[in-house]
């Protein structure tokens, strides 16, 4: 407006006497504040380099000449006495660093280990020269200030530096204290300068008594300058509906003409809804009007308010552009949710199959309305997939869509892609496909084209094709489809599904690794475990075991075993190996071979676990680390344990009918009795096998014949919906129901009964059935303590096995027992037992008081004796020797005829 009236106008005319003192003060309050901070930010620099060379000097003298400082340089490893001194030095006196070295410069200590042994940065000569020295660097943690200081020997000599620094913004804080009362002086000062303004235009105006001619006019020149330069329209309306004024903008924005002023705001032509809105004076807030092709934002307020005059003045805004951007932009918040929400729902569990039907169900639900997964075969399988499979054959995994049967390859079909065709092309090259087009048949339809025909012929029209890939490797494909909206898919569509699919991608070639590793430790455990029953007499058995489901808890390390055992016993075992995956597994080996090894020595229950908690403990060592805290490659970093076991062996006697067991840290077995009742093995608890230090008990009591010994790990009872109490419980009534099964009926039936869908633990189950040998199946003698008692016992054995119509047997037994009870007679004191069991071989027992076992030698030509045992190894298929609380047993196999 000012080049209107051909005049330039300042600024300082543009205003009062009054507003241009306040300016003026307001100048000089800011431009006295601006010199103080800069005065006292210069001073607080140079005091906070000052206190930084103090205080590191200080540090770094007082931990120089600290006592035993001449004695850590000279230890082994001066490290490890100084970094703990320097670390609590360091923290104490506030300071950065506090780090010692050798005359050469090599770190003894500093805060990050990884640097010590390395060169100390920054100038030694004068400390090696024996004077302190500071100096100003830039380090890694900003400017700092370091001081080094010589460390003197008894002989005065130089023999180590010591540094300390701190950088100078740790003790930089004397201006940051001080601007508050800088600020707060300035505030008074502007208060008083604003009160002096408002006496000063107070009086000004009780003189001037309003504003002359001149005044006026600049205002008016101003707000007319205003309200025709804002892009915003403005209307103002009196109360008789006429309009008052309208600026270019409204003009603009609603099309009027020039000379409108005082004219109906009903005859402007306006459309009705706005000419309504603008004759009622209704107040509105950001109301949107359709004018043309336009967007128009309205707010609409009275003008009458504070005394004014009736009417009401109207504001337009245009929010065309406006309301297009915010268009997209709900697209890509909606596209940035979708993906999201697909982030929370695909990849849910560690299941190839599984993840792949997720991305179908989800993209199916909120982007097309049909979608396929194909899926290379061999990572169905859990194999690495290659680049030789990329494309080329693939199995339709998944399928999800508004219909079922719209002409597409149903699931489980495998498809040989025809090569030159766009999806083979990008297949190889893992680039998606957009077929905006299907009717077009751009090629798309070589693989298949009568179902091509088929699928247009239903409606599709528009398909996406992103192949999955993750590390460089296509290893299958997703198809998008759509039928029900009319439009084709367009480029925004296409680089949405890629996003989807490289993040389904990502969780399929995941669930693929876990599938990969889970069916190598379920092999590996199944190679592991008893693949059969063992050939014995004692337990009619039976058993069950199943891995934990993939994606839920992994295969872990429960293992069982049945082992034959000398005078027709077996011993039932059953295992938890803490963990899961592979170790799990490998570990469970090694401790189920270990029990095989243990039972050859025939070993009561308490003793064989005595010596399988000491193996773990050696495998917790090998794995952890030594004794003297060194870690071994493989270990745990954090030196914990990380082998843990928990077991309970069992042994029964067939002849006796009697059972010996001891636990450790494992449930109780379950004896269901001829009867129906059940009850917990009341075996003493054991401590879990690698924490050693606590012995083991046993547990010996007597099972009637038809007796049901149950053994199983916690996967059986324990679950995440289900206490172990409650599972026990169930188990016992289970069992109850089944008395009159056969150990394979009641397996199954407990199975059925207690395992879910899905178990998230491994499940061990054996239930034996006790036997007890018929009494003429069994014979037994006392010998005297005299050699003329050997002939004796040889008739009395050859007599018995007449009687079992052994008859063929009776001159190796004779032989047999000839040497073993002339043995004992010989070597043993005290009563001589001799026993003849009849079983699925010949077993002969003689025992005596002797803890003392014969050894097999071979004898020289010219040797008397030690050709007994000899014979009795050639003769018999099996011997050997076990302890009992009297003293041993010495025990020969043979098998029958």
């Amino acid at each position: 407006m000012a080049g209107r009236y051909g005049r330039p106008r300042l600024v300082l005319r543009m205003r009062t006497v009054a507003g241009q003192v306040f300016l003026l003060q307001l100048a000089i309050v800011v431009l006295l504040v601006a010199t103080a901070a800069v005065a006292l930010v210069l001073q607080s620099r140079a005091d906070s380099e000052r206190e930084a060379r103090n205080r590191s000097v200080a540090v770094a003298e007082t931990f120089a000449n600290a006592p035993g400082m001449e004695a850590a340089l000279d230890s082994p490893d001066p490290t490890a006495v100084l970094q703990p001194r320097a670390l609590a030095a360091q923290k104490l006196s506030g300071v950065d660093f506090v780090v010692v070295t050798n005359t050469h410069g090599i770190r003894y200590t500093h805060p990050l280990p990884d640097r010590i042994g390395k060169q100390f940065v920054g100038n030694t000569g004068p400390a090696l020269a024996g004077h302190v020295t500071t100096e100003k660097i830039t380090g890694t943690i900003g400017p700092l200030v370091q001081a080094v200081v010589p460390v003197f020997g008894s002989d005065g000599k130089v023999i180590g530096l010591v540094s300390a620094g701190i950088t100078i913004a740790r003790v930089h804080g004397v201006a940051e204290d001080q601007f508050p009362l800088l600020f707060g002086a300035a505030g008074g000062l502007l208060l008083l300068s604003a009160g002096g303004t408002a006496l000063v235009n107070r009086r000004l105006r009780r003189q001037t008594r309003g504003l002359g001619p001149a005044e006026m006019t600049r205002m008016y020149e101003h707000h007319d300058a205003v309200l025709h330069a804002v892009r915003e329209g403005v209307l103002i309306v009196d109360a008789e509906g006429r309009l008052v004024l309208a600026n270019d903008e409204a003009r603009r924005l609603l099309g009027l003409p020039a000379d409108i002023e005082g004219r109906k705001v009903a005859d402007l032509g306006l459309d009705p809804s706005t000419a309504r809105l603008l004759e009622s004076g209704q107040v509105v807030t950001d109301e949107v009007l359709a004018v043309g092709d336009r967007l128009l934002a309205v707010n609409q307020r009275s003008t009458d308010q504070d005394g004014g005059p009736p009417g009401s003045v109207a504001t337009l805004r245009d929010t065309t552009d406006l309301q297009a951007l915010s268009g997209r932009a709900d697209i890509a918040r909606g596209r940035l949710r979708l993906l999201y929400d697909a982030g929370a729902e695909i990849g849910t569990t560690l299941d190839v199959v599984r993840t792949c039907e997720e991305l179908a169900e989800f993209a199916a639900a909120h982007f097309a309305d049909y979608v396929t997964v194909d899926v290379v075969e061999s990572v169905l399988r859990g194999e690495e997939p290659t680049a030789a499979d990329t494309g080329k054959v693939v199995r339709r995994t998944a399928f999800s869509g508004i219909h079922d049967d719209v002409g597409l390859y149903p699931i489980g079909t495998v498809i040989r892609r025809v090569p030159d065709t766009p999806l083979s092309t990008a297949f190889a090259a893992g680039t998606p496909v957009l077929e905006r087009d299907l009717a077009a048949f751009s090629g798309w339809q070589k693989q298949n084209p009568q179902r091509a025909r088929q699928v247009v012929e239903r409606g599709l029209h528009s398909m996406i094709a992103v192949p999955l890939k993750a590390r460089g490797v296509v290893f299958g494909v997703a198809l998008f489809w759509r039928s029900e909206k009319p439009e084709p898919y367009d480029d925004d569509d296409l680089s949405l599904a890629e996003e989807l699919v490289t993040r389904a991608a990502v969780s399929i070639d995941t669930a693929r690794r876990y599938t990969r590793e889970h069916t190598m430790a379920v092999t590996l455990q199944r190679s592991l475990l008893p693949h059969g029953l063992p050939d014995q007499v004692a337990l009619d058995v039976a058993y069950r075991y199943l891995p934990a489901q993939a994606g839920l808890g992994g295969v872990g390390g429960d293992w069982f075993d049945i082992i034959p055992l000398p005078g027709a016993r077996v011993a039932l075992v059953v295992g938890d190996v803490v963990g899961h995956g592979l170790h799990a597994a490998a570990t469970m080996g090694r401790l189920r071979t270990a029990v095989h090894n243990f039972s050859t020595l025939d070993l009561p229950p308490d003793e064989l676990l005595w010596h399988l908690d000491e193996l773990v403990t050696r495998i917790d060592q090998d794995e952890s680390g030594d004794e003297t805290g060194g870690e071994r490659a493989g270990s745990d970093p954090n030196g914990a344990r990380v082998t843990g076991a928990t077991c309970v062996y069992a042994i029964y006697d067939p002849v006796s009918g009697r059972c010996t067991m001891a636990r450790a840290g494992h449930l109780q077995p379950v004896i269901l009795y001829p009867d129906g009742t059940t009850r917990l093995a009341d075996v003493p608890g054991g401590p879990p096998l690698g924490l050693g230090g606590l012995p083991f008990e046993t547990l010996d009591i007597e099972l009637p014949e038809d007796t049901r010994l149950v053994l199983f790990t916690d996967g059986l009872v324990e679950d995440r919906d289900r206490d172990i109490d409650d599972g026990l419980t169930l188990l016992r009534r289970t069992l109850a129901e089944h008395t009159a099964g056969t150990p394979d009926e009641i397996c199954e039936a407990t199975i059925t009964r207690l395992i879910p869908d899905n178990p998230r633990d491994d499940i061990a189950l054996i239930v034996g059935r006790t036997r007890v040998l018929d009494a003429a199946h069994v014979a037994d003698w006392e010998v005297p303590s005299n050699p003329q008692a050997v002939s004796e016992i040889r008739a009395a054995v050859s007599g018995k096995l007449a009687e079992w119509d052994l008859g063929e047997e009776a001159f190796t037994t004779e032989l047999i027992l000839s040497e073993l009870v002339t043995n004992s007679i010989r070597y043993a004191s005290g009563p001589i037992r001799v026993r003849l069991i009849r079983d699925r071989a010949l077993i002969c027992e003689v025992s005596d008081r002797s803890s003392t076992s014969p050894h097999l030698r071979r004898a020289a030509t010219m040797d008397e004796g030690g050709r007994g045992l000899f014979l009795v190894a050639q003769f018999a298929d099996r011997w050997g020797t076990r302890y009992t609380a009297e003293g041993k047993v010495i025990w020969t196999e043979q098998p029958l005829p």
